[in-house]
């Protein structure tokens, strides 16, 4: 009779590796042995006491090496943060075995047990960022801030799209002022709130409130921008003063980065994580690298805009981007290498500051 995988004796188990499937209310686990052998899964509710209950289950099998966590800037950040407190080695799971899954299927309990397999074998894993200290919060206060352009530039375009079919006398006093001009003339705007069945009233009335809501998003988005700056002046100053690099690009290198840099090995690595590492694209005779189509796109971007920057201001780049066209390489290319060197200046500047900012804590702490 086969042995129930949830009857093993824990005793007998040297070392295990568990993988979590996360979701919003509940995590399904699963244990593997030191061979990579299946153990047994269960499923806890993603609160603090179903996070110690997991992990007190986890040890009951034996010595627990690491734990791989699917989306643990999402669903697993919770339970990635109790493991680290706890001590806990924890990897992020990545992207899902294709292959076993079209042969497999997909469910909650086969997405742990692929989990426990990656981080077992180290395949298809990375070191998480923690998302315990400033970065972290600059990176809430970012997101905010995105939110509220967005939803700025929306109500802008509900305004002009409202006047272009708004009664002629309404279209015919608005159509000519400035953009703020337009948009603090609404705001001041006193519309009968009573006769909302009218037309002309309607249009006031939403007019008026389209502005208003532009208004405030454009306060909201510039207290976060001061936040935003003040977190940035304090963790890296030596960045920011570098040419080219405003607090959106630098906000987004940091936050890329992590709270805990040293997940980052080498220069190289910080290069393929923003997506403009050299990738081989040689074929018989022809000796050649390609555009890196992968990694953090948006630190990417942030990357491509300082080195137009750059390369409009900056005698230097304009030289180096000269030869590289001299040599025979498209511009695109050119840029890639830019971006490439671009990604080595920002990973030592940021590497330096995290040195000092260690030193001091151990400063402290002594």
């Amino acid at each position: 009779m086969p042995k129930d995988h949830n009857t093993v004796d824990p005793t007998t188990i040297a070392a295990v590796t568990a993988g979590v499937d996360t979701h919003k209310d509940l995590h399904v686990a699963a244990i593997v042995d030191a061979r990579d052998q299946l153990l047994a899964t269960e499923t806890f509710a993603t609160t603090r006491h179903g996070y110690k209950r997991m992990l007190t289950w986890m040890l009951s099998f034996g010595e627990l090496e690491r734990v791989g966590i699917e989306c643990t800037g999402t669903y697993g950040a919770g339970l990635l943060r109790y493991f680290q407190h706890a001590g806990i080695t924890v990897l992020e799971v990545t992207a899902p075995d294709k292959a076993d899954r079209r042969r497999r299927g997909k469910d909650d309990t086969l997405d742990a047990v692929n989990a426990a397999h990656a981080a077992f074998s180290g395949a298809r894993t990375v070191t998480p960022k923690s998302r315990d200290g400033m970065i972290e919060a600059l990176r809430v206060l970012k997101t905010c801030r995105k939110t509220a352009i967005s939803a700025r530039r929306v109500a802008l375009q509900m305004i002009q799209t409202n006047i272009v079919s708004a009664p002629d006398h309404l279209r015919e006093q608005l159509r000519s002022m400035s953009r703020m001009q337009l948009i603090r003339t609404l705001a001041a705007w006193r519309p009968d709130l009573s006769d909302g069945g009218n037309v002309t009233s309607a249009y006031r009335i939403a007019l008026k409130s389209l502005a208003r809501r532009y208004l405030e998003l454009t306060d909201e988005a510039a207290d976060l921008d001061a936040l935003i700056k003040e977190i940035i002046d304090s963790l890296a100053p030596d960045l920011i003063a570098r040419p080219s690099i405003g607090y959106e690009t630098a906000a987004q290198l940091l936050i890329t980065a992590g709270d805990n840099p040293d997940r980052l090995q080498s220069e190289a690595g910080f290069a393929a994580l923003c997506g403009v590492s050299p990738v081989p694209a040689s074929s018989g005779k022809v000796q050649r690298h390609r555009l890196n189509r992968g990694g953090d796109r948006a630190a990417n971007s942030a990357l491509h805009i300082i080195a137009i920057g750059r390369l409009r201001t900056e005698e230097r780049t304009k030289i180096y981007v000269e030869r590289r066209v001299a040599d025979g390489q498209s511009k695109m290319e050119a840029i890639r290498c830019l971006k490439r060197y671009l990604a080595r200046e920002v990973y030592h500047i940021i590497r330096k500051r995290n040195l000092e900012i260690a030193r001091t804590k151990s400063a402290l702490d002594c």
